[in-house]
């Protein structure tokens, strides 16, 4: 007998045990198509290259970052946005007209063919606009093709014309309206739209500022130049913060100025933080510290300080998945290196657990099942007891 209420008493456990196992092999017979799948992956560990935040780390990544962008100082901005520099790049740029701009043309002591009366002569305010063919009519002379040159040239040849009528003719042209060639302004810009290309040069950052600046949304890292066929891309923090206005083109017309937004400008901080985030990157650089500052700091009673890393991809070329940067906390003044150590756009900034936080989250998971099964155990030991007495 009482080996047979051993048995009994030891059967609730193999009662769970069948149970389950039918649970689990019911699943195969269950209605319904299924994909079969291996959860096993291969490892990653020969993929990823681990690295501790060190002075000297620090110290190369700073000088690689002064090296790629040639003008990092106060000094080199200033020199970057001298005028001669920005001289340079209106040398030999010179304003051609085209279909629908408007010519005044001034010619001195004859008024009556500065302001000509008659219809046969059209008139915008005080000018001529250019005809579809590229010409204009001026009275004496009949019509001239101007589309396609430059105002100095269309003087020369009014006032060749009119030394045939008038002795030593004095005349002045300019351009007073500019409708021929345009630029387009897209994306996250605050005002966006056409902007007149005119008789004063306009580049990438005239444009922008034109059209109002960037917003709160727009990717400073990668602005793309759209002319014809091609694409530039423009990073035009660089030409703001290190004066590297190699970028700044000088535009055309039919070029498409296009801002996009932050897109994957971003940086994500995770693991054991008071807040995880996700930080953008449009017009600022980011610092370890500054992340983990923006994410509430660290969780001070689950983290380790030990465990403080920035997952960044590596190169496609390079054969490695990601390189693993460490900074080891557990003496605060290493946050001063975090300070120094520049994220990049797509880092990942993870905060591990303490060993005894990871304990104790595993003994919660578990002691819902251990709780059950001990309530099981318990009920099905009390039933034999009162079947026994009985």
């Amino acid at each position: 007998m009482t080996y047979f209420r051993e048995g009994r008493r030891r059967s609730p456990f193999a009662l769970l045990a069948v149970v389950v196992s039918l649970g689990l092999n019911g699943c195969a017979f269950a209605p319904g198509g299924h994909i079969g799948y291996d959860t096993d992956s291969a490892p990653i560990d020969d993929l990823v290259d681990v690295e501790p935040i060190t002075l000297g780390l620090v110290r190369a990544e700073q000088m690689a970052g002064d090296a790629e962008t040639g003008k990092t100082s106060s000094m080199a901005l200033s020199n970057a946005v001298s005028p001669a520099k920005r001289q340079s790049l209106a040398d030999g740029y010179q304003y051609h007209i085209g279909i629908g701009d408007v010519l005044s043309i001034i010619v001195y002591d004859h008024p009556e063919l500065t302001i000509p009366a008659g219809s046969e002569r059209p008139t915008e305010d005080s000018g001529s606009t250019v005809y579809s063919d590229g010409t204009i009519f001026y009275p004496y002379v009949g019509r001239i093709p101007v589309a396609g040159r430059t105002v100095e040239e269309v003087r020369s040849e009014l006032q060749r014309r009119l030394a045939t009528y008038i002795t030593e003719p004095q005349v002045d042209v300019k351009v007073a309206g500019f409708q021929s060639q345009k630029v387009y302004v897209t994306g996250q810009i605050e005002q966006p739209g056409v902007l007149p290309i005119t008789n004063v040069p306009m580049t990438v950052l005239d444009a922008i500022n034109t059209a109002g600046g960037l917003n709160g949304d727009a990717n400073w890292h990668d602005v793309v130049l759209t002319r014809g066929d091609r694409e530039f891309h423009i990073d035009v923090y660089a030409m703001l913060q290190n004066g590297n206005l190699e970028q700044n083109r000088l535009l055309k017309d039919g070029d498409v100025l296009h801002v996009s937004d932050l897109g994957n400008q971003k940086v994500f901080v995770m693991g054991e933080v008071m807040d995880p985030v996700t930080l953008p990157m449009g017009n600022s650089r980011l610092s370890l510290t500054d992340a983990l500052s923006e994410a509430g700091g660290m969780d001070e009673a689950q983290a380790n300080a030990k465990g403080i890393f920035v997952i960044r991809q590596a190169p496609a070329d390079s054969g490695k998945l990601a390189t693993v940067y460490q900074l080891d906390a557990r003496n605060a003044t290493a946050l001063v290196l975090g300070a120094q150590f520049m994220l990049q756009p797509t880092d990942i900034v993870y905060v591990t657990a303490a060993p005894l936080s990871r304990w104790n989250r595993v003994v919660n998971q578990l002691t819902p099942t251990i709780s059950s099964v001990y309530q099981v155990t318990r009920a099905t030991r009390d039933f034999d007891e009162l079947r026994d007495g009985n």
